[in-house]
């Protein structure tokens, strides 16, 4: 059963994405969404846990959260996606269960 791990707290303030990515499992994604964006970004001391997360999980970045904080594309890992609103419903609806890590 894939899970959908919705990180929503920054990783400057909270272990949520850390918390988050040691428990995800094969086939399951991650949404970095409100303050979870700033996880996603390249050059932090999360860099490198994120990056290799990605090799085997799907992590995207919601990308209004990341406009609204007045970040670009740019500044985001490579290796990630981004989505809007209707990708996030796709997003939930491709995977049985959710869960908000904060």
């Amino acid at each position: 059963m894939s899970v959908l791990h919705l990180v929503n707290a920054s990783p400057f303030e909270s272990a949520a994405l850390s918390r988050c990515l040691a428990r995800a499992g094969e086939g399951d994604a991650v949404l970095l969404l409100e303050n979870g964006v700033y996880g996603a970004l390249t050059g932090c001391r999360f860099s490198r846990e994120v990056a290799e997360a990605a090799a085997w999980l799907d992590i995207r970045v919601l990308a209004p959260d990341l406009r609204a904080r007045g970040l670009c594309a740019s500044s985001l890992l490579q290796t990630l996606g981004q989505v809007d609103y209707d990708g996030f419903v796709e997003l939930a609806v491709r995977h049985e269960l959710s869960l908000t890590w904060t």
